[in-house]
């Protein structure tokens, strides 16, 4: 640890695979004095605190937020209000808050009901780097090294902070862009939240069905590859989902679209429509995977 980390004390909200990544990122880099977690269940955080993720568990909410340098909300979207309104009467003069949710409009409403005139001090973030796994077991120092977390400021929100949380997130080897709230959930919703969405759906309708064990006992790669990302958290999800609804419904309207065009493809036996909408996607893909490497 550096004799003088950037941050003294973090508290975290929610000690699972984004918060007990955060902390252990900071750790490892030697930019934290102590990290204090609280969530919902003992169980959860003595196991992190086993694993020394956390230092300490936290029991009294008003104390820890007080003296805290930073705190992250790292539980699910639709916990996030509740959180924000317990820690909003005690965040200290010069704590920043930041978080760790998939959608982004819904998370700055919420803290600009809850914060009031410390909304300055609350800077919305979103670390794009899931995995299916989650809880404290899942959680690795390295989560987030070369990957992106976008953060997105508020009007409110002061240079200082905005970088300290930027800085923070960079300490765990990040690169952070910034993007404004509502568009943060229209790309989103196209190329993450449908994707897992259209996964859980089509595990969900072999999973139903009276010989579903005859076709999992068949499926190979292809289904393994499509379908990964449906071992992720349920409820994480379904509160991603609810929050970003409107967007959500837009690209999935777009993409049944999409799909009524392949299937009046199939229906007509039109080969050459099927080869061209293949071909685009190929051409794309690639590029994308090379971009990538």
């Amino acid at each position: 640890m550096s004799d003088f980390p950037e941050f003294g004390k973090v508290v975290i909200f929610g000690v699972g695979l984004i918060g007990g990544s955060f902390a252990l990122g900071l750790k490892a880099a030697g930019q934290v004095g102590e990290v204090v977690g609280f969530g919902r269940g003992l169980a959860s955080l003595t196991h992190a605190l086993e694993l020394g993720i956390i230092d300490r568990v936290g029991f009294n909410t008003g104390q820890e937020v007080a003296s805290a340098d930073l705190i992250l909300i790292a539980t699910p979207v639709g916990q996030m209000p509740e959180v924000m309104a317990r820690i909003a009467p005690y965040i200290g003069a010069q704590t920043v808050v930041t978080d760790g949710g998939s959608t982004k409009a819904g998370v700055a409403a919420a803290a600009r009901a809850h914060f009031g005139e410390k909304l300055g001090q609350f800077v919305p973030a979103h670390p794009i780097a899931g995995a299916e796994n989650s809880g404290a077991a899942a959680a690795r120092a390295d989560l987030y090294l070369n990957k992106k977390v976008v953060l997105t400021p508020l009007p409110e929100n002061s240079v200082l902070n905005v970088a300290r949380v930027r800085s923070a997130w960079e300490w765990c080897g990040a690169q952070t862009h910034e993007l404004a709230p509502a568009e943060h959930d229209r790309v989103f919703a196209a190329v993450s939240h449908l994707p897992h969405l259209l996964s859980f759906a089509l595990v969900h309708d072999i999973a139903v069905r009276d010989n579903s064990g005859l076709f999992f006992s068949y499926a190979a790669s292809g289904f393994r590859d499509f379908t990964r990302i449906a071992a992720s958290h349920p409820e994480m999800w379904r509160d991603v989902c609810l929050a970003n609804r409107v967007a959500l419904l837009e690209e999935l309207d777009r993409y049944r679209a999409q799909l009524d065009e392949l299937r009046d493809a199939l229906h007509r036996g039109d080969g050459k429509k099927l080869e061209e909408t293949f071909d685009v996607a190929r051409a794309a893909r690639r590029a994308w995977a090379d971009n990538k490497l």
